[in-house]
């Protein structure tokens, strides 16, 4: 049987298994990326897969304190077409 990984959402703070919610990186360049595979090096921080957890996550700046880097507004517009697709 395998494991099953539960990750804190830094949006709502919903505990969900991990293939519930998105990864997003700062890597150790300084960049901030989002990390499909979950196994990119670097600080993670975990979102929810819902619109409401990315406007939540945009309003409140909580990636910029869980990443502790300032994430750009193309990173939100990325995820908003990941839920799209």
């Amino acid at each position: 049987m395998k494991k099953v990984v539960i990750r804190k959402c830094v949006a709502t703070g919903e505990q969900l298994e991990k293939s519930e919610l998105i990864r997003i990186v700062r890597t150790p360049e300084k960049n901030v990326i989002i990390d499909p595979s979950g196994k990119a090096n670097g600080r993670g921080a975990y979102l929810k897969k819902s619109l409401e957890a990315i406007t939540i996550a945009k309003k409140r700046k909580v990636l910029n304190r869980a990443l502790k880097i300032e994430v750009d507004d193309t990173i939100f517009e990325q995820l908003r077409g990941l839920l799209n697709e």
